[in-house]
């Protein structure tokens, strides 16, 4: 199955494992690459000299490409970026625009730039600055997110750029894939469905929370950090939504030192990225704390298991998940079933 993506970056199916934190780690990124699919590891989570290991350690496990996922607007994006150069990861993918003289560097070391982003505007920006293809994500996906629907969002920004588009958000199966393509997208990119597979090294008992959930189980809060963060309803969530102001200040400066500790980030550091993350919005003290230190509320959940501390992101379509496959099963599965819906289709015209 050849798109665009797939002569891009070099892989076999035109599918994207994207890059979350404290899930997208060398074992389901390599897991993900060897099934054909483009696997992205995650960095924001890793120090400077985690995320070299990690790269070492996905590319002792697979000869396929690969890609690394960082913040933009983190401090020490550039020490990322000539980590990414120095180690020839194939892919550079951004959780945010990154600027257009990050976007030169890499593509003048021979590295694919796909920033992710959720607005037709921003598309065209990047795609301006030089980027290679833009991972869209509907309001569907997981995570940080906004509010237009993905079958809304990707025709807009296909018909908006040159540059292969990635459709992101609701995508789970063979059938999301031909959707996809029909839009004029090159593939597309999923995180809650590697999630939801055996190579995923996120606890049982929390893939277990994942595959109880509904559809309606899945909402949309600002409680956690001032931004639309789309995650499972939990008695956490509904806490932070009831808290005032000051309690929230001391959960957030309690759960920012945990997060200190763990990343060796300086306050002054932390309250920086917190800040970046503001994005023009109003928040307060807390919420740029919480910003700040989100990744220890979802490290909480993701590594620890501790469903009732931390939070989990997650896309709508965890409510029509019900198994765990592994990544060479899921992958090929929805390729079976793409070219079954394909051959379908024939039958109509």
């Amino acid at each position: 199955m050849e798109t665009a993506l797939t002569r891009l970056v070099g892989v076999r199916r035109p599918i994207v494992q994207t890059g979350m934190g404290w899930v997208a780690g060398p074992r389901l990124v390599s897991a993900s690459a060897n099934a054909g699919a483009l696997g992205i590891l995650a960095s924001a989570t890793m120090t400077l000299d985690r995320l070299r290991e990690a790269v070492r350690e996905v590319r002792s496990r697979t000869d396929e490409p690969f890609g690394v996922n960082l913040r933009a607007d983190a401090g020490d994006a550039g020490d990322r970026v000539r980590i990414i150069i120095d180690e020839g990861v194939r892919v550079a993918s951004f959780a945010l625009a990154p600027s257009r003289e990050l976007i030169a560097e890499l593509k003048e070391a021979g590295v694919v730039v796909i920033p992710s982003i959720g607005a037709r505007r921003h598309a065209e920006k990047v795609a301006a600055w030089g980027a290679d293809a833009v991972i869209v994500q509907g309001g569907e996906g997981g995570g940080h997110t906004g509010e237009v629907a993905t079958t809304v969002l990707l025709p807009q920004v296909v018909d908006a750029v040159d540059i292969p588009v990635v459709a992101a958000g609701g995508f789970h199966d063979g059938r999301g894939l031909v959707a996809a393509l029909a839009f004029g997208a090159a593939g597309v990119a999923m995180g809650t469905r590697f999630l939801l597979t055996s190579d995923s090294t996120v606890p049982d008992t929390v893939k277990a929370a994942y595959l109880a959930a509904t559809v309606k189980d899945v909402t949309v809060t600002t409680a956690v950090d001032g931004l639309p963060h789309r995650m499972l309803r939990t008695e956490l969530v509904a806490s932070l939504e009831k808290s005032g102001r000051t309690k929230a200040l001391v959960q957030a400066v309690r759960r920012a030192a945990g997060f200190k500790k763990i990343s060796g980030l300086s306050w002054a550091q932390m309250v920086r990225d917190g800040l970046a993350m503001k994005h023009g919005k109003d928040l307060s003290w807390s919420q740029v704390l919480l910003a700040a230190n989100t990744p220890m509320l979802l490290r909480s959940a993701m590594v620890d298991g501790r469903t009732d501390l931390g939070v989990m992101a997650s896309g709508q379509v965890a409510g029509l998940i019900e198994d765990l496959p592994s990544c060479a099963e899921l992958v090929a599965r929805i390729v079976a079933e793409a070219e079954e819906t394909l051959g379908r289709l024939k039958e109509y015209g």
